[in-house]
Formats: structure tokens, sequence, C-alpha cells
């Protein structure tokens, strides 16, 4: 008992100190320049060898990638060995928005942009915006370009006082209360 606590707390410091180096030691394939965050041992589900991650790519949290079809459970007494298990690939600059699921065999592109809570059921290409459930594209890369540039702020840079007072005028938000 205290030895799965210990490596259950073991493994989440690991997740929170080093989510990258801690997802490579579960097995997957990570690229370089690659960002997690809020991520857990739990994101990638009970097969992360079978989990690719090319280079430039966010995962945020409460994503899962789940590399199994877990209805066969259902068919256990009639086919006691069977396993439905497909793996997932990732390919370069790529954000996966928060609580998104990633299924079995799905490959995603390069240039892609997943929209948070998006159930990816099938592979899509490269330069897209996808979301929804079942996720479907959204817009192409560059329309979202056009429209993140022209929508955005630029605050990079500034100490976190400046930012706030700038983005509180941006938004009106400066009245009295």
């Amino acid at each position: 008992m205290l030895r799965r606590l210990w490596r259950s707390t073991a493994r989440w410091w690991r997740f929170r100190r080093d989510p990258i180096g801690a997802a490579r030691a579960m097995g997957v394939s990570v690229g370089e320049r690659c960002r997690f965050l809020g991520v857990s041992a739990s994101t990638f589900g009970s097969e992360p060898y079978l989990i690719s991650i090319g280079d430039h790519v966010t995962v945020t949290g409460d994503v899962r990638f789940v590399t199994h079809d877990g209805g066969v459970w259902v068919l256990r007494d009639r086919h006691p060995d069977l396993d439905v298990l497909a793996p997932i690939s990732i390919g370069n600059n790529v954000f996966i928005g928060l609580r998104a699921t990633i299924l079995p065999g799905v490959t995603l592109g390069d240039d892609v942009v997943v929209a948070a809570g998006s159930m990816v059921t099938r592979s899509f290409g490269d330069g897209v915006v996808i979301g929804g459930v079942p996720a479907r594209v959204i817009r192409t890369l560059e329309e979202y370009e056009a429209a993140a540039v022209a929508a955005g702020i630029r605050v990079k840079g500034m100490d976190p006082g400046e930012k706030r007072r700038t983005l509180v005028a941006h938004f009106g938000l400066d009245r009295p209360r």
C-alpha cells in the first residue's frame, strides 16, 4: 500500500516538474520544443507507447489520448482476449485545447489547432482548425490567423502591472465601481 502511494506521488511530482520527461519515460514519443500544460499520467492512457507527438506541440490540461476501444468490454465473455488498439500520431506545430479527446487511430497533420472540448474521432490533414463533437473542420489556419491578428492585442514583454492597465483600458473595464 505504501509502495503504491509512493509511486503515485513520485509520478505526480515528475509530471509537475518535468511533464515532457515524464511522458517520454512512459513511452510517449515527443518531439522538440513542446509544451505540456496541466497534463498527468492519465493524459496518455494505458498504452502511451502508441502515441507520437511531433515538434512544437502544445497539449493543454485535461486532454486525453485514448489508444484503445474500451467498448469491447461488453464482448469479453465471448471474446476474452479481444482488444482493439490503434496508434495516435500528432504532427508538427499543433495546439490541442483544454479537455480535447483524441481517439484511437487518429493522425493530425502539421499546423493544426484542436478547439477545447473537441472529440477527435478521425484524422485531419495540414493547416486546419478543428472542433466539435465529433470534430470537424471549422476553418483553415490562414482564416484563423487573419482573425487572430485582427482581434489580437500585443502584450508580450509588458510587466504585469502594465499588462493589466493595458487590458483593463482596452476592454473598457476601468469604470468606477
